[in-house]
């Protein structure tokens, strides 16, 4: 580990030492190394999981399974964000409406637990895309550490191997959310459709990173751009179209740029 990453570590310890922490957890890279810092300084650490209707199943089912490595107490509460018609429709600044309801779920929890610090995994490499949730964030009080002392993505993964955790090439997750254009909404049933496009291009591709964008009656699917090679054998193409019109689209498009987060908010400025 270089002096850089550890002197940034040196200062999240002081923001932990002698604190309950509670971590909004997600299993992810960022929430799970921001974990493991806390356990080796604060007075004590629990994580809290929000499954909404947005979360990809098996992202619930990874968090436990973190959460066990880590030997720390996981807490999951449900919501159903498209309870508020709002965020159903999903206007620019869906993410704000998300954060802001999670931070209130994290908030009334914290209380709960008596917790001196709530904390999520913001990092420094989330500045340069558009994060509206960031101020939802700062509003409720929840603090980012990794984003005050400077932390990258690339440094959070680097600490993440060093001290052997199994999500340190993970690759990034994202609520089912961020698969639709703005202004389109968001239903119970295209979610279902989205989840289910992914788990059969991951089947029949085997690859790891990926988003089903969905775009009306037409889905179009970006890879890993190290991994789109494995989408270029015609009769895996043909098993995969086969498939994903059989869950109700009628167009299949693959994205020949590949999967970069934000895709959606292309365009929008």
């Amino acid at each position: 580990m270089n002096k850089s990453l550890s002197e940034k570590i040196s200062r999240i310890h002081e923001m932990f030492e002698g604190k309950k922490v509670l971590v909004a957890f997600s299993g992810g890279v960022d929430s799970s190394t921001l974990a493991a810092i806390a356990k080796t300084c604060a007075k004590s650490v629990n994580l809290i999981f929000v499954d909404g209707t947005l979360t990809p199943d098996e992202d619930v089912v990874y968090a436990r399974k973190v959460a066990d490595e880590l030997g720390i107490d996981l807490t999951v509460i449900e919501i159903d964000q498209l309870e508020d018609p709002k965020f159903r429709g999903n206007p620019i600044d869906r993410c704000y409406l998300c954060k802001k309801g999670l931070s209130k779920e994290w908030i009334r929890f914290g209380n709960e637990i008596g917790a001196d610090i709530i904390v999520d995994g913001t990092n420094a490499s989330d500045l340069n895309e558009y994060r509206p949730g960031k101020r939802a964030l700062k509003e409720a009080g929840v603090r980012s550490p990794f984003l005050e002392v400077g932390m990258t993505k690339k440094d959070i993964r680097e600490y993440a191997r060093s001290i052997d955790l199994s999500v340190g090439d993970r690759p990034s997750m994202a609520c089912f959310g961020s698969r639709f254009p703005y202004n389109t909404e968001i239903t119970p049933e295209r979610v279902r459709k989205i989840a289910e496009v992914e788990r059969i291009a991951r089947e029949v591709f085997g690859i790891r990173t990926l988003r089903a964008r969905y775009h009306g009656n037409l889905v179009r699917l970006e890879i890993g751009r190290d991994e789109r090679h494995k989408a270029f054998d015609e009769s895996l193409l043909d098993q995969f179209v086969e498939l994903v019109k059989s869950v109700g689209f009628t167009y299949v498009a693959i994205d020949a740029f590949g999967y970069r987060a934000g895709s959606m908010n292309e365009g929008t400025s």
